[in-house]
């Protein structure tokens, strides 16, 4: 044991002690050991020891819940509380616990405006956002400017007329290439080798070759 864990030790009982009485509430071993050990470094060994120090020398009372042992300060030394001072106490309670959560509440409506102002844009960050977007706006705008001032706009007819041209070369494409694929799947068929060796001696390429792909009807 290191010496500032033995003199922890050493000193647990009057600890323990103290905190019983200030608390005023039972508590387990576990309890008590969680409470102090961050603050007074003792170890749960030390606090099991002076609980039953003080119980012993009838500082503290213990009571047996089946396999759990309860400690709390001995009652006889404070004072007896009449009716009207717990209702006094009881009503005190009611007004802090209300104040509490009155604080709890305000508390909750500052951190969602904080988060709110800390998500905006700072003014300056808005400014400039504003002027990229007049700057955009321009652009667009000065591009349509001049679509409407060209004098190559494509009719309606010479549009149909291209429409109707792809439609007739997609659909010969689709009849060569399943002419081709035809032919080459009749000739495979007494082809010794394989169909990628009979497409690179004959000098084929297809579509995915090039990765084309051919367009919907």
């Amino acid at each position: 044991m290191s010496k500032s864990r033995a003199e922890a030790a050493a000193g647990a009982p009057g600890i323990v002690l103290r905190y019983l009485q200030e608390q005023n509430r039972p508590y387990s071993a576990q309890d008590v050991f969680g409470n102090l050990q961050k603050e007074h470094g003792l170890g749960k060994a030390a606090v099991v020891k002076a609980l039953d120090q003080l119980a012993q020398q009838g500082k503290i009372k213990e009571k047996t819940y089946g396999k759990q042992k309860i400690y709390f300060a001995d009652q006889d030394q404070f004072d007896t509380v009449s009716d009207a001072d717990l209702h006094s106490l009881d009503a005190s309670i009611m007004a802090l616990t209300a104040k509490v959560q009155g604080l709890q509440q305000s508390c909750r409506h500052m951190e969602a405006e904080l988060k709110e102002l800390t998500s905006a844009l700072t003014t300056p960050e808005m400014q400039t956002e504003i002027q990229e977007l007049k700057e955009e706006c321009a652009r667009y705008t000065e591009r349509l400017k001049n679509i409407k001032a060209a004098t190559n706009h494509v009719t309606p007819e010479e549009k149909e007329k291209v429409y109707r041209e792809r439609q007739k070369y997609c659909k010969e494409w689709r009849k060569r290439k399943r002419m081709t694929t035809e032919l080459c799947d009749a000739i495979l068929e007494g082809y010794p080798k394989s169909k990628k060796q009979f497409f690179e001696e004959v000098g084929i390429e297809t579509d995915e070759d090039h990765n084309v792909t051919l367009p919907d009807p």
